[in-house]
């Protein structure tokens, strides 16, 4: 297997997998909750698709209005220990109450992570979060220091990234990835990036590609060419095999040949159908990748549980994607259409992993 062509075992294993995709999407048990709790950021990073800034004229959602959604619409329908929260931004390490947050969530049988650009995590700050309940981390980090500041626009964050790395790698029990957004200079280091993750002791990476929205449109230096794009799926097949470092690309798009050899399942859009966010405004939507508005209620006007159960109409049944380039792709039923977060606000696709790969 080239990883280039998808042959007759892997269209098997596909099949199955799409009609568990379906029974999943007939359940779409909700497994993952976002919380969006704050747009404010202490970096300004060019590839930001929310556009978060130190102040985005946005106010941040009251932990109160949060814990009320918990308390009267998820938790009478589910079982808080199956259900991850996941506070996510902006940074949230600018809220001051996150570790308030954190054992609310915690005292009410929720496991709940976060995700961090680590510019403001020392090893005091992470053993305060631990110590109200944190179980996960994701972490950025970009690659050397030239790539990583360059990206982030600030001379420190190379440094500051590095050294809360360290200190998540070292706290007993806590799981964590580290995430990489590669880009053009880094594709060709990304064996030598390898080694010095490893170094540190990195045992999960994720890596992925920067698509056009948001900031990163605005910079065709952040997007790969095909060929860059394929040599980093070949360096993560590679990678795979060593076995030294769990390595996978992230959940982006349908993969063709590469499916099943650069992740540890075959492509899935688990927006909607396992995964739901609550935004900063309230909005109820899927993931916080999701900036195109896909909003399917707000939680200031509309029970969240009701939401979840009866709408997410166009998560779960995607065959209105089946215009332009996908109205006659032979893959469809694998990709249903891509990511709905590389669709704009028309509902078009932005951005086709499958088609730059071949």
């Amino acid at each position: 297997m080239t990883g280039r062509k998808l042959g007759l075992r892997k269209r098997i294993g596909l099949n199955l997998f799409s009609d568990l995709y379906r029974e999943q999407t007939e359940k779409h048990t909700l497994r993952t909750l976002f919380w969006e709790c704050t747009l404010r950021c202490n970096l300004a990073c060019r590839h930001c698709g929310s556009d978060c800034r130190v102040d985005p004229g946005v106010p941040d959602m009251p932990l109160a209005d949060f814990l009320k959604v918990l308390d009267e619409e998820v938790t009478p329908h589910t079982r808080p220990g199956q259900v991850l929260i996941i506070f996510s931004g902006g940074e949230v390490l600018v809220r001051s109450d996150l570790e308030e947050a954190g054992r609310e969530v915690t005292r009410r049988g929720y496991p709940w992570g976060m995700v961090t650009n680590g510019l403001a995590l020392d090893s005091a700050r992470l053993k305060s979060l631990v110590d109200a309940g944190l179980r996960s981390v994701s972490i950025s980090f970009d690659g050397f220091e030239d790539s990583h500041n360059y990206i982030r626009r600030n001379p420190r964050s190379f440094e500051k990234a590095l050294d809360a790395l360290r200190v998540i790698v070292r706290t007993p029990g806590l799981a964590y990835d580290v995430i990489t957004c590669v880009t053009s200079p880094m594709v060709y280091r990304l064996e030598e990036f390898k080694e010095l993750l490893i170094a540190e002791g990195v045992r999960h990476w994720r890596i992925f590609s920067i698509f056009p929205a948001g900031r990163a449109k605005e910079d065709q230096t952040l997007t790969l060419t095909d060929g860059q794009f394929r040599e980093v799926l070949e360096f993560i097949r590679r990678t795979r095999k060593e076995g030294r470092i769990e390595v996978s690309y992230a959940c982006e798009g349908f993969l063709g040949g590469y499916e099943g050899e650069v992740r540890d399942h075959f492509y899935q859009c688990a927006a909607g159908i396992s995964v739901a966010s609550i935004r900063v405004d309230g909005s109820i939507s899927g993931c916080t990748s999701i900036r195109a508005n896909f909003h399917q209620g707000n939680i200031y006007r509309d029970r969240f549980w009701d939401v979840w159960q009866n709408r997410f109409e166009k998560f779960r049944h995607r065959e209105w994607t089946r215009h332009d380039e996908c109205a006659d792709c032979k893959v469809w039923r694998y990709c249903q259409g891509g990511g709905m977060h590389l669709r704009d606000d028309d509902g078009r696709l932005m951005y086709c992993h499958y088609h730059r790969l071949k």
